[in-house]
This record gives structure tokens, sequence and C-alpha cells, in this order.
């Protein structure tokens, strides 16, 4: 979700405006998401290298993040949408960490529509801490390493429950993965729009799935063993 601080830039504002107008298109995608009937939504809310930004900035976040948790959770409840978040939040003030320990438990039964906040996440911490996993498991004796493939490898990162995404929609301009889903986005198809992210509403995220259906996705075939039979 990228362009926050450049569209508060170009209206003139400060930052944090632009990471509040961000807020209305989190809801905007999560609509279109239930209304397309797509099953998982996952946002990269904060990168484990966004710590590297001005303290009043990660400070604002933090709050921002706090308020939308406590704001939200009705709605989430009401339209039966399950929140999980990924990524390292050991290292987020405690009240926020409780915050999201709650949303996260009053959802837990919801099938709708599964939202995932990346917070402090990183691909590379991803992949390193499934492999730490995995190499206590072979110290410990519960598991060899021949037995390690990528299924297992997979299962031992932050949410092997899930398909790998489908696509990938990168807003605000930068053609880049920046570190996200680094493991899960082997095949996914990507998506880059100069659309800053307050900017990215429904009819925006229509564009990035309309371009997506003319994909052709052939994981590894050719083109005539993909295309269905006549």
């Amino acid at each position: 979700m990228d362009g926050n601080g450049r569209w508060a830039q170009q209206q003139n504002k400060p930052r944090h405006a632009g990471h509040r107008a961000g807020v209305e298109s989190v809801r905007s995608s999560i609509e279109a998401c239930v209304e397309r009937g797509i099953g998982v939504l996952t946002l990269f809310a904060f990168s484990s290298e966004n710590w590297r930004r001005p303290q009043k900035e990660v400070d604002l976040l933090m709050e921002l993040f706090v308020s939308a948790l406590s704001r939200e959770i009705k709605k989430l409840e009401k339209n039966r949408i399950r929140l999980r978040v990924i990524g390292d939040t050991t290292a987020f003030p405690p009240k926020l960490q409780k915050r999201i320990a709650e949303a996260e438990q009053r959802t837990v039964g919801n099938d709708r529509l599964i939202l995932q906040i990346a917070a402090n996440y990183g691909g590379r911490w991803d992949i390193v801490q499934a492999a730490r996993r995995l190499a206590a498991e072979a110290a410990s004796g519960t598991l060899s390493p021949e037995e390690i493939d990528e299924r297992r490898f997979a299962a031992a990162t932050s949410f092997s429950d899930i398909p790998d995404p489908d696509l990938f929609i990168r807003t605000g301009g930068e053609q880049r993965i920046s570190n996200f889903l680094l493991w899960h986005c082997a095949y996914t198809e990507l998506y880059f729009t100069p659309v800053l992210w307050p900017d990215f509403d429904k009819a925006e995220f229509a564009n990035a799935i309309d371009d997506y259906a003319q994909r052709e996705r052939r994981f590894g075939r050719t083109g005539d063993q993909v295309k269905p039979p006549v």
C-alpha cells in the first residue's frame, strides 16, 4: 500500500494525513473482495524496514493501527471477516499487541474473508524464521533433514494453511516486491499502478482484477498445455 506520504505532499498536508486517508482505501479494498467473493486479502501495512522511518511517523502509525482495530472490529464481526496479523508482533507496544490478540480471537470463526495484515513483516524474516523452526525440529530429532522439501518448508512460514497469492498489487508507481511474501510469490501475477494508495478505490481494484483476468498462468507449462479443450 504505497504512496501515502506522496499523496499528503501533493495535498500540502502532513504525512500522517496520507496514512489516515489510506485507511479508507483499506475499507474499499476489503469491500471489493467481499463483493467479488475473494477469499483472502493480505495487506502490507508495516514492513520490518519501516522502523527506519522518523520516530514521530512510526509512533503515529502504531496509534493509527490501535485505533483502527478498536473502531473496525465490530464491522469485521458483522461481515464475517477473519483478521490475522502476520509478522513479528512482539516488537509492538503492549497495547497494540493486546488489541491484535483480541481482534484475532473475536474473528477466528469468521469464514467470508480472511484479512491478513502484514505488520513488522519481511519476506526474508519469514524465510529465516521458517528455517529456524525446521532446524530446531531437526536438532531435537523429530525431523530428518531428508524430510525437508518445499511443502514442509512452506508449512513453517507465516501462513501455511492459505494458498499462495494469485495477484500482487503495488500502488504508487514503484515496480518492486520490497521484501513482501518472497517465498509465496514465486508464481504470483504482478500488477503495478502509479495510483497512490489513498486514491486506490474500487474502480482501480477492478482495473487490477481485469488485467489479471487476461493473464495466462502456465506454472512452467506451455501455453498449449493450459488452454482449455475445444
